[in-house]
């Protein structure tokens, strides 16, 4: 007897078989178990649904949408990513049963891609989150702060979790902080940032490492003729002399230039102006003392703040805290000296 095999049933052969092939078919990968997907492709995709590999003008078509120093917050839609993945999956179908293939086994697909692109970017002794893809926010943000301080602290937060000015110990796994996606220089002073979910707050921050020296400069002032400031301290305790939160005539001196030269500071001019204001200087200052005169701690600004009572668009961190007397600790410096001399 012979039989007659149309189109129709060899379509739905086909999907039959890709459906098994999603339920029974497994491809081991060491980091993550068991997937449909291969590992490199699963990457690849997910990748692709961060924007890796996608030309810069399809994101700004025109400069002037990112001016500089300027920032732009976004939402990501999903169905613009998906459709990218789809178009890259469909380089591989050619005849109908290949696509008919390919949409049966998608779904599959795209929830195995969903858990991969958190695992892009990895966090030290951070657990992996599962579960599917959700609403992606991000910003862009093109600022002279971007190339100045390359290892920058992005931080984004459900809620409000602390003060402005404090900081902060919650991980990235607590679940009012969002996990960063992506953070990544897309040229010098340009700077991509992904959040899985929309935050509340995001902070940005100057990095706490090292030790920073430092001026405020005036923002209104020319290129051509920089002005800039610094606040004084009490040589005794290192507290700022009040007010703290404004440069006024008592707290503050102005900074020299070298002629000629308006982004070279004359640090010898700088020393004199600072020991004539600065309280218990002795109209002098010492290497040390002039040190923490100079001391610039690291700035976080804040967006979205919900209670809107911060006056200040940025906010110090890390303020200093003199523990030890300045006469205890020079008596401790003189015996130490005493002990090594021959």
């Amino acid at each position: 007897m012979r039989g007659h095999i149309s189109s129709e049933i060899m379509l739905e052969a086909a999907v039959s078989a890709a459906k098994d092939y999603a339920g029974f078919v497994s491809d081991h990968d060491p980091d993550d178990g068991n997937h449909v997907v291969p590992g490199e492709l699963r990457r690849f995709l997910a990748r692709l649904r961060l924007l890796h590999g996608v030309p810069f003008s399809y994101l700004i078509p025109d400069a002037a949408l990112l001016p500089v120093e300027s920032i732009r917050f976004f939402y990501i839609d999903r169905a613009w990513t998906d459709a990218l993945v789809q178009g890259a999956l469909s380089v591989g179908t050619i005849s109908s049963a290949d696509r008919v293939q390919l949409e049966a086994v998608y779904p599959a697909i795209r929830s195995e891609v969903d858990e991969t692109e958190r695992s892009i970017r990895e966090t030290d002794d951070q657990s992996l989150l599962q579960g599917s893809g959700g609403t992606i926010t991000g910003f862009l943000i093109r600022s002279r702060l971007v190339s100045g301080w390359p290892n920058l602290h992005v931080r984004g937060y459900l809620r409000d979790l602390q003060p402005d000015d404090a900081l902060t110990t919650a991980a990235e796994s607590n679940p009012d902080r969002l996990k960063v996606l992506r953070m990544e220089r897309l040229a010098p002073a340009v700077l991509l940032v992904l959040f899985d979910g929309v935050p509340a707050v995001v902070h940005i921050e100057e990095p706490r490492q090292g030790i920073q020296f430092g001026v405020r400069l005036d923002k209104n002032a020319p290129a051509t003729a920089r002005s800039a400031k610094v606040k004084v301290r009490d040589n005794q305790n290192g507290n700022p002399v009040p007010p703290e939160t404004t440069f006024t005539t008592t707290n503050s001196v102005d900074v020299p230039f070298r002629r000629n030269a308006p982004g070279v500071i004359n640090v010898t001019e700088l020393r004199k102006r600072l020991a004539a204001k600065a309280p218990n200087s002795g109209g002098t200052l010492e290497p040390n003392e002039y040190a923490l005169q100079m001391l610039c701690f690291p700035f976080r600004q804040v967006f979205g703040d919900p209670n809107g009572a911060a006056g200040a668009r940025y906010f110090q961190l890390d303020q200093f805290k003199v523990s030890v007397s300045m006469e205890k600790w020079q008596a401790t410096v003189a015996s130490n000296l005493n002990k090594v001399k021959p």
